[in-house]
């Protein structure tokens, strides 16, 4: 158990996307952490999911407002369809979970949410990028990994997905 966890279950946050590394990442965190989350019999743990819908940008899409209603709408129907999956997985594995949807930049957001809800540990996935690809789409884990201010954990993808990424 870390530091501050003493007699009561761990708080983890796990960042969840429409991207297999993130659902393999929750996968891990269930798997070998799952013990931890529930630590006492008298305070069953939560894992916190969190997934975040980036704003969009309808000044650069010249678009009316119908047309800006039914992308958020699509949007909000895409973190249901993404979240309830990750809560299916929760319950198989029998961890309580809660969800949590955010607008704003992804990498921003979690570290925020984190540091406000006192998380004891964030899990984020990661995709497997290889260097180039890292540095031209930027990397919410290694963002998450240096501005967070709670423990991290990046689970990276199996070898096979890895090799896909590349």
């Amino acid at each position: 158990m870390m530091a501050g966890t003493v007699g009561r279950s761990m708080k983890v946050m796990v960042a969840i996307d429409d991207s297999e590394g993130s659902f393999h990442a929750l996968q891990w965190t269930l798997d070998n952490l799952s013990n931890v989350i529930r630590a006492t019999p008298i305070d069953d743990g939560m894992v916190t999911l969190v997934h975040v819908q980036e704003p969009f940008q309808h000044r650069i899409f010249p678009v009316g407002s119908a047309a800006v209603e039914n992308i958020r709408k699509s949007q909000q129907e895409n973190s249901a369809r993404i979240l309830s999956r990750a809560l299916q997985i929760c319950e198989a594995k029998m961890v309580k979970a809660e969800t949590l949807i955010l607008d704003g930049e992804p990498r921003e957001m979690i570290c925020q949410a984190a540091e406000q809800m006192n998380v004891d540990l964030l899990v984020v996935g990661s995709r497997g990028f290889g260097m180039i690809k890292r540095t031209l789409l930027g990397s919410v884990s290694d963002y998450c990994a240096h501005h967070a201010k709670c423990p991290i954990l990046i689970v990276k993808p199996p070898r096979e997905q890895q090799q896909k990424s590349k």
